[in-house]
């Protein structure tokens, strides 16, 4: 067993690689900025997190640091360059040195969109192109692994990736150009009898590879159990157009296609800047690495609805707890 610090886990990502720790039977604390207004499912230790040394102090004995914590007000992000910086590289840069500090693994949960969306399937070993700031904010993040960390982080990409949130009754948006928030949405509206839009136009991310947050714990569980290095994709099986995901989901959830619709999103809903088009990522090597089978897109779907309507958390791949 493990003692994981986990940044960023009251949000979706984090929330959810946090709760796959915990029921693989590891230790899991969050590193909060404040105390929670109401308890998380796993322990919390308020840190301040523009201090090395109050990081290396809140993971000291630790055995890994899992940093998903962002700054998800882009608008902000786009304003405001000095705090853009800083919550992404600077704050990376923080914990990278105080994990080296106390000899802790560190886990950088990346995207696909450190990609400029022009190629298919990319593989684990391009560096990336980024077409817009957050995109860029994220490379520069994975390079301070690649500098602070060589030979003990892991970048984690993830992309296209569902799933319920695990501290939040509702989830902070719906759909965006992204996929964030795709699946939910969609089923939540066609479940209420709604018609659903399906983002496109040429400002909106068209194809991805799925995965479920769920998975993407589980995955990162099996980087931590096998103290893993370098760059890895933690994405489904299975590359699918916007509107071909929404099909499938329709036949997973047994809802009306009918109900599906496809405009350009609202001028309100456009992400300030350019947008990867295919943000689809190859995991041959990751399963090579980590001791993978496959993760279908159809079976993660089948997870997220029991999830859904069971409440109870669902992934394919097994824990390594040692």
């Amino acid at each position: 067993m493990a003692k994981v610090a986990v940044t960023g886990s009251s949000g979706f990502v984090g929330g959810n690689i946090a709760h796959v720790l915990q029921l693989a039977g590891h230790e899991v604390i969050g590193l909060v900025r404040s105390t929670p207004e109401k308890n998380l499912p796993w322990k919390t230790q308020v840190t301040d997190l523009s201090s090395i040394e109050a990081i290396a102090n809140s993971i000291r004995g630790f055995d890994a640091i899992v940093h998903s914590a962002i700054a998800n007000d882009f608008n902000r992000l786009q304003q405001d360059r000095i705090y853009a910086y800083d919550s992404f590289v600077g704050l990376t840069q923080r914990v990278t040195h105080a994990a080296n500090r106390e000899g802790v693994q560190v886990v950088y949960i990346s995207s696909g969109w450190v990609m400029d969306g022009t190629a298919h399937l990319t593989a684990e070993t391009d560096p990336g192109n980024p077409v817009n700031f957050y995109g860029v904010l994220k490379s520069l993040s994975e390079q301070v692994i690649r500098d602070l960390a060589p030979t003990t982080g892991a970048i984690a990409r993830i992309e296209g990736v569902m799933g319920v949130h695990q501290t939040q009754e509702v989830g902070p948006r719906t759909q965006d150009v992204g996929f964030g928030y795709f699946v939910t949405s969609l089923v939540a509206d066609l479940r209420a009898g709604k018609n659903f839009t399906v983002f496109g136009g040429p400002r909106v991310n068209k194809v991805t590879a799925p995965s479920a947050a769920a998975e993407c714990g589980a995955e990162i569980e099996r980087i931590i159990s096998r103290k893993a290095v370098g760059t890895f994709h933690l994405v489904g099986d299975d590359p699918i157009s916007r509107m071909d995901y929404a099909r499938l989901v329709c036949d997973v959830f047994e809802l009306d296609s009918s109900l599906l619709r496809e405009e350009d999103p609202p001028e309100a809903d456009l992400f300030p800047g350019a947008v990867p088009v295919d943000t689809s990522l190859s995991n041959l090597a990751t399963k090579k690495a980590l001791g993978l089978g496959p993760t279908p897109l159809r079976q993660l779907l089948v997870d997220l609805r029991t999830e859904i309507d069971t409440g109870k958390i669902s992934f394919i791949t097994k824990p390594e707890v040692s």
